[in-house]
């Protein structure tokens, strides 16, 4: 894979993660929704490709031309924007995994389109509860 390919994946599988992460701590710390929780841990489980060098070594923060926080990512209402926020950034993350593994393996970019499409299913069962 060429060294943008791998920047592309390093910088979405971080997201991915780190999304699932916001998310799964405010259903585990804030809710005390052990199933909840549990799921978000096994799709974080789930989201993790066995490059870990390469990725690492194609990582290069000082050039990304978008590093600097926007004015909307900066202001949050309540747990639940939090929550709709990081839910989003982890199906986006997911998407765009989805279509770079298929230049690595068909069978990890369905593993990222599963991770998608639960993470919808967790979003609208999360839309239930009241906050």
């Amino acid at each position: 894979m060429s060294e943008q390919e791998l920047r592309l994946i390093d910088a979405n599988l971080n997201r991915l993660r780190e999304g699932i992460r916001v998310v799964e701590d405010i259903f585990r710390y804030a809710y005390n929704d052990k199933n909840t929780a549990k799921r978000l841990k096994e799709l974080r489980h789930q989201s993790r490709i066995n490059l870990y060098n390469e990725l690492l070594d194609s990582r290069d923060i000082k050039n990304d031309v978008l590093k600097k926080t926007t004015s909307s990512e900066q202001k949050r209402e309540n747990l639940k924007s939090i929550l709709i926020a990081n839910f989003k950034r982890a199906q986006e993350s997911a998407r765009v995994l989805e279509e770079l593994t298929k230049l690595l393996t068909t069978n990890k970019s369905e593993v990222f389109k599963e991770i998608r499409y639960e993470l919808y299913d967790l979003e609208k069962e999360m839309n239930h509860i009241s906050f």
